[in-house]
């Protein structure tokens, strides 16, 4: 962002965030007139992701933007409020939407859910070669660039964090070794094809059943996953105290204290070892292991599945998920906010390849959910769990019920595994196209 917002204290941006999420609830409570209509179309989750963006889009706020100082220096400014809902506020809510889990009903999904996970990795992996090769025909400048300029160094960095995740995705600039100051079309291609893709995601998630119908899905797993953990919410379900409101925010925020705690020193103690290895691209692929994040939401998930195994499960009668679900609608609104839908401008050669790509992955996912018979959640969840990682996997997974917040944490932990690996692949079959 060039110029400067608006609205730049955090107070008030996150003031107008939380009045847009305010309207959204509102008019999704009506029961008569225009609304009741417009929500059978549009989720109210995507709507919680678009109103942010459309407000950074206006001007009137910005994640980041730059100042020109007294001296004449530019000064670079940027919202706290994304890395405090990421790193406080999603491990939060996936403890209290873990609570009431069935870990054993989780793992009876079955196969399917692996099997779009992967499919949808290896639609990153394909995919980017194939755009790359498809929108050359047009631009045959995409592949004639060599040294650091080339652009498939630069897309080397969009495979990483789209199997993986930030970490990934650092590791792929390094290892290829793309021209920094460029990075930052990158990174912007990155998230404005990555968001519009999740926010069709939403969309569908409104047309599940009809989505579920036309591929023959077998939703029963899902379902049964549903109602039990429904069931079990009616039995336990009572009016909270204050008490009871205190332990459950005890319980979630003193799982992220210990997560933060135990990240801060599990994260140096792998980055000690990954550093130690010999081979550079060995090092490299190792190199989530030294992200204090993928540990703050590794740890998180295992404490909180170890708590479902106690009598702690029973504060989701005191509406634990919906505390929950309150996080994870202010982590959407922040990461609606990073989204300038303008901007679309300024690289759309790059953009034109991101979106062929996605499309790509999409097209791969939509087939073998067509061949195996596999419902929609896992089609999403499975994208999402590439593409978005474990900061946007359980957002799309929770939005089909807040019990499935699991199925997305673990599916983006195995994306973060094998993110540097799948993206290395994809990478050479990128440099062979712009070879050729």
């Amino acid at each position: 962002m060039e110029s400067t917002p608006i609205f730049t204290d955090d107070t008030v941006v996150f003031g107008l965030l939380m009045l847009t999420l305010g309207f959204i609830f509102y008019t999704e409570s009506l029961k008569t007139g225009f609304w009741p209509k417009f929500y059978k179309i549009i989720p109210g989750l995507f709507m919680a992701y678009v109103l942010p963006a459309v407000l950074t889009t206006t001007g009137l706020i910005a994640p980041e933007w730059k100042s020109i100082g007294e001296s004449g220096q530019t000064i670079e400014h940027s919202s706290n409020l994304y890395y405090v809902a990421s790193r406080f506020l999603l491990p939060a809510a996936l403890v209290l939407m873990t609570l009431s889990i069935d870990l054993k009903a989780v793992f009876n999904l079955g196969w399917k859910a692996l099997a779009m996970f992967l499919t949808g990795t290896v639609g990153i992996i394909i995919g980017g070669p194939i755009a790359l090769l498809l929108i050359s025909i047009f631009k045959p400048e995409l592949i004639s660039v060599t040294g650091p300029d080339a652009v498939w160094r630069g897309l080397s960095t969009l495979a990483g964090s789209w199997i993986g995740g930030g970490a990934n995705q650092t590791a792929m600039l390094e290892i290829y070794e793309y021209n920094k100051a460029e990075y930052a079309k990158m990174v912007f291609v990155d998230i404005f094809v990555a968001n519009i893709w999740m926010a069709i995601l939403l969309i569908g998630i409104g047309k599940s059943k009809i989505i579920n119908k036309w591929l023959k899905a077998d939703n029963s797993a899902i379902i049964a996953l549903q109602e039990k953990v429904s069931k079990f919410s009616k039995s336990i379900k009572r009016n909270p105290s204050l008490s009871d409101i205190m332990i459950i925010v005890a319980i979630a925020f003193g799982t992220v204290s210990i997560a933060h705690l135990s990240a801060n020193s599990i994260a140096p103690f792998f980055n000690g070892l990954v550093s130690g290895i010999e081979s550079q691209k060995l090092r490299n692929t190792f190199t989530f292991l030294d992200s204090q994040f993928f540990w703050m939401i590794s740890i998180s998930t295992l404490i909180a599945i170890f708590l479902s195994f106690t009598k702690a499960k029973n504060y989701e009668g005191a509406g634990a998920s919906k505390f929950g679900s309150v996080f994870i609608y202010i982590l959407v609104a922040t990461i609606g906010m990073k989204m300038d839908l303008r901007s679309i401008f300024d690289e759309p050669v790059l953009v034109l390849v991101g979106l062929v790509w996605m499309g790509i992955h999409a097209g791969l996912l939509i087939l073998m959910a067509k061949l195996i018979k596999a419902p929609y959640f896992f089609l999403a969840v499975g994208s999402q769990a590439n593409v978005g990682g474990a900061a946007s996997a359980p957002i799309v997974a929770s939005a089909f019920h807040p019990s499935l917040a699991t199925v997305g944490v673990l599916l983006a932990v195995f994306g973060y595994a094998i993110g540097t690996i799948g993206a290395i692949a994809c990478t050479m079959l990128m440099q062979l196209v712009s070879a050729s």
